[in-house]
Order: C-alpha cells, then structure tokens, then sequence
C-alpha cells in the first residue's frame, strides 16, 4: 500500500476555483503540482505542460478557463481535462501527469508512487 500524504481540507478545493499546490519530487527532482475540483471529485496533477516542461498557471494556482470547464496553459493555450488530465486541444505531446488522491473524514491525502515522493523524504 502507498503512503497517503495529507494535502488539504477538502473545503479548500471549491468547484472550478482556485487549485492547492503541493511540491512533491517527480522522477528525482522537485516540482510543484497542484489539487482542484471538477464536478465534485478532487484530482490532482504535476504542474508542468505536457507540450513543454512549464508550469501551467497564469496566475498563482489558478488553471482553470473562463467557462471553469478545461484545465488551460497559460503560456501555449493547451487545453487538458480536469478529470483525466487528458490532452483536449492546443499543441501538447500526451497528457498531464496525474497524481492519485483520495479524500477521507475531510482530508484530501496525496498518494505516493515508486517516482513519486514528499520533497522531505
């Protein structure tokens, strides 16, 4: 069994609203990821473009488009669904890197993987 890491309060991911991010280390190096809602499931993913290794926000943890529908690179308009983290329109090589969560007694828990761990471990 994976090692849960507790990430949040499940009322800190509102609906379409502003993500939580985390910083986890990814294939041996560090990098920042972030938790939303989307139709009332929380997911979470590695914030970085699958087009190119940037982070996808255009302002602090904010992904979302106007519509609060896609998941959007503000720097090449690469659009990703937020539930599966899939590649939906604009110029990308695959999908988002997503991160399994789970939510339990109000707590979103982060799931580590064998390439995926807490920056402190």
């Amino acid at each position: 069994m994976t090692p849960l890491i507790a990430l949040c309060s499940a009322s800190d991911l509102k609906e379409g609203g502003e993500a939580v991010p985390f910083d986890v280390v990814f294939g041996g190096q560090t990098c920042r990821a972030f938790a939303i809602r989307f139709e009332g499931r929380a997911h979470a993913y590695l914030n970085r473009c699958a087009h190119v290794a940037m982070e996808l926000d255009y302002q602090p943890n904010r992904f979302f488009d106007d519509t609060g529908q896609w998941l959007i690179c503000a720097t090449h308009g690469a659009v990703y669904r937020p539930d599966t983290g899939a590649c939906s329109g604009g110029p990308c090589r695959g999908g988002l890197v997503k991160i399994q969560i789970s939510e339990q007694d109000g707590v979103v828990h982060w799931h580590t993987a064998h390439n995926l761990l807490p920056v402190e471990f």
